[in-house]
């Protein structure tokens, strides 16, 4: 299955049924999907990791339930 570009929205579903929270590396704007509290990861909310992606011209790609954050095509 080829990784396809979807929606926060849709991200935000995905990432409710497997178990993941938005993250950012702790003092940097680095993005992450967080499973487990981490020392290095600092959970942040769904709009600011929105306002994070656009800012830095990524976007979030699937395929099936896995996500990968990547530049935006």
């Amino acid at each position: 299955m080829a990784l396809e570009k979807i929606s926060v929205d849709d991200a935000k579903k995905i990432a409710s049924k497997v178990g993941v929270k938005p993250a950012v590396v702790k003092g940097t704007s680095l993005l992450r999907f967080m499973k487990n509290k981490s020392p290095n990861l600092e959970e942040i909310s769904w709009d600011k990791f929105e306002d994070i992606l656009k800012k830095n011209k990524l976007a979030v790609y699937a395929s099936g339930q896995w996500m990968k954050i990547m530049r935006a095509k």
